[in-house]
């Protein structure tokens, strides 16, 4: 299995995980579990080739560890960034460093100024302990824009911060006088 179709079948896995469960006849609960063996028969149906060796090969090479597999090696389920109304997780309320990061595209910072940063279709704005991950997450939506949030002041002001098992930070949402415009590099 090539890098490629590892990605392929990651971007399928964040979709049904995340978004649209219902597209292949998946259920998630509330917590954004699913049944590995449904996922694959609801894959299967769609025309798409799974096996529980390519699912578990696709969470542990992840890098950005989007996915969770559970103890017993039945469930998966994405661990952040459910669009969905049927999944709530429930994550431990932390208190942020001082600064947090959000990457973006520059397109979208007259609209980020205007409002601050929302959740969108999303439960949480997602954010980054380092820049360089800001970065990249900005780089996939155009030419990247990294704003640096005054976390540790938000969550002092009553903003409840969240951090999910693979490190990102959640919040619901950060108003536009908590965040700040870095400067970049020219890549």
């Amino acid at each position: 299995m090539n890098s490629k179709q590892l990605n392929e079948v990651s971007k399928f896995l964040s979709y049904v995980l995340r978004h649209e469960p219902q597209s292949i006849g998946l259920q998630l609960d509330m917590e954004g579990w699913a049944e590995i063996d449904f996922l694959i028969a609801g894959a299967a149906k769609e025309g798409r080739v799974l096996n529980r060796e390519l699912i578990l090969t696709v969470v542990s090479s992840s890098d950005k560890k989007r996915f969770a597999i559970s103890n017993d090696a039945q469930y998966i389920r994405a661990v952040q960034g459910h669009s969905t109304e049927s999944v709530n997780l429930q994550y431990i309320e932390k208190e942020p460093p001082e600064f947090l990061y959000h990457g973006t595209a520059t397109r979208f910072l007259e609209s980020i100024q205007q409002q601050g940063l929302i959740a969108g279709s999303r439960h949480h704005v997602h954010l980054s302990q380092d820049m360089a991950t800001a970065v990249a997450v900005g780089q996939r939506y155009g030419k990247p824009a990294v704003l640096t949030v005054k976390a540790l002041r938000m969550h002092q002001q009553g903003f409840k911060f969240f951090q999910a098992e693979n490190g990102v930070w959640l919040v619901k949402s950060v108003p536009s006088e908590q965040l700040h415009l870095n400067d970049l590099p020219l890549i």
